[in-house]
């Protein structure tokens, strides 16, 4: 019998991750188009009416793009990794990473998604970036497309609803695969491809108010991102035979709130709702859950036999996913709730919540991973994990002791799992530099090892500096996760 492994494997890939609209700014340099990140305004909390403020419409799009319009778009700017990079990448090699997963920006190498010849100029950035990396051995985990769709897509075709879009992703994966072949093993279609139905123009760069059934709309546009991954995959085998293609998952547990069999129920059903994309992309059909699902919200979606005959033949090689919170399934959803960003949920008495109202539950983890392993048996990669929290900052150092909790308790948990016998490869902390967030734009929501001197106004040095938890992580590194 195959004895377990007790302790994170020799080869784990310990590391951070950032997408390039949260980081790489230069939004209008070197050839760059316009993206949906590029569209998302900073509303001060105090303004805001709810925390998920990532849905615009095609007239705020309109009024964006008029000179007149007098707004912040933090994304733009980013924490100015296009010309930062060497520097930051230096700090990320003396944590002692051994991968960095980031996304390219497919307006940067293609400006409006349909452009018949790649920019050149977004080509080299990138070539320097992965060189930089490889300089320190750190294997870099590239994402595709990481709500980063070109703005181009979205007024010519509405985004991912249209089937013509899958063309032009699969031409833009093959341009950087055959780029950058011999720099770049471990790819990912769509980060967090969930969120195309939580956000339809975050996801899938859909504007909702151009759709007569927008529940529709983004299912169809989800198929065609399935259809779409699984054709970038062949294109990556013919390419890169060596190289990996993985999907991911916001992954978001739900437990019944109590054990009242309808509440068991509801949560078996959140969860199916939750794991039907790597289902899909793992399994390489779709499941019959979902077809209920359609005939419950009267969706007929137009779907060809060569497409479901391409997702079958091309599945994910490996599922890496998020994991922040877990949530609470109810039939009668009463009571206090906690509210956090993209969805909301009944308050666990068990778990605290972040600065956010994300509730806390590293041992979810754990049971997240082991139900992955049973469910798909294919490698899992850890690719988000992290607290966003306030950092003050006093005699330029930041004392952080609630992220290190934090990490180490979702960390041990993951090297309990794997010694329950789940196959884990690697885990990348989210934002392992203070970047600018997904869902509000703000820079006071920090997850970093490494501050950056920056305001929700953009205002500041930009300076590095380390953080407590810095420190801690090189050392869990150094140790391979043996001293936490």
């Amino acid at each position: 019998m195959k004895q377990m492994n007790l302790n994170f494997p020799n080869n784990f890939l310990w590391g951070g991750a950032t997408a390039a609209n949260q980081i790489e700014g230069a939004y209008n340099l070197d050839g760059k188009g316009m993206s949906t990140a590029d569209f998302i305004e900073f509303i001060p909390k105090s303004q805001r009416t709810k925390d998920n403020e990532m849905e615009i419409t095609s007239d705020k799009i309109k009024q964006i793009k008029n000179s007149n319009y007098q707004g912040r778009f933090p994304k733009r700017d980013g924490i100015d990794f296009y010309h930062t990079y060497k520097e930051d990448i230096a700090l990320f090699a003396e944590m002692g990473f051994k991968a960095f997963r980031m996304s390219i920006h497919w307006s940067r190498i293609f400006p409006n998604g349909y452009d018949t010849e790649p920019n050149e100029a977004g080509l080299a950035f990138y070539d320097k970036v992965f060189d930089t990396l490889l300089s320190y051995n750190i294997e870099p985990v590239v994402t595709l497309s990481h709500y980063e769709t070109p703005i181009g897509l979205t007024e010519k075709y509405n985004g991912w609803v249209d089937r013509a879009v899958i063309d032009h992703f699969v031409k833009y994966a093959e341009t950087v695969f055959t780029r950058y072949k011999d720099k770049v093993k471990y790819w990912i279609s769509f980060n967090e491809i969930n969120i195309i139905n939580l956000s339809p123009y975050t996801g899938g760069g859909i504007l909702s108010d151009r759709e007569d059934n927008p529940l529709s709309a983004s299912y169809q546009a989800l198929h065609h991102q399935f259809v779409a991954s699984s054709l970038a995959t062949k294109k990556l085998k013919e390419i890169i035979p060596n190289a990996q293609m993985g999907c991911m998952l916001a992954r978001m547990k739900h437990y019944p709130n109590t054990c009242n069999p309808d509440d068991v129920l509801k949560a078996q059903q959140d969860n199916q709702a939750n794991l039907l994309y790597t289902d899909v992309q793992a399994n390489g059909e779709y499941p019959n859950y979902f077809n209920k699902f359609l005939a419950e919200n009267n969706i007929s979606l137009k779907i060809t036999d060569a497409d479901l005959a391409i997702i079958k033949q091309y599945p994910v090689d490996y599922i890496s996913f998020s994991y922040y919170m877990s949530l609470l399934s109810s039939t009668e959803p009463e009571g206090k709730t906690t509210n956090g960003n993209l969805m909301n949920s009944l308050k666990n008495p068990y778990l605290e919540a972040s600065d956010w109202g994300w509730q806390i539950d590293p041992v979810g983890l754990r049971i997240v991973l082991n139900e992955f392993w049973d469910r798909y048996h294919k490698p899992l990669f850890i690719v988000e994990n992290g607290l966003g929290a306030v950092d003050e900052v006093k005699d330029n150092q930041i004392h952080d002791q609630y992220r290190i909790d934090y990490l180490q308790q979702h960390i041990t948990e993951a090297k309990k799992a794997i010694q329950d016998g789940v196959n884990l490869i690697g885990y990348l902390a989210w934002g392992p530099i203070d970047l600018v967030s997904m869902s509000t734009s703000e820079m006071s929501k920090r997850y970093g090892f490494i501050y950056v001197d920056q305001d929700d106004y953009g205002n500041g040095s930009k300076q590095r500096i380390k953080k407590d938890s810095f420190d801690w992580y090189k050392n869990v590194i150094a140790t391979n996760g043996n001293n936490l």
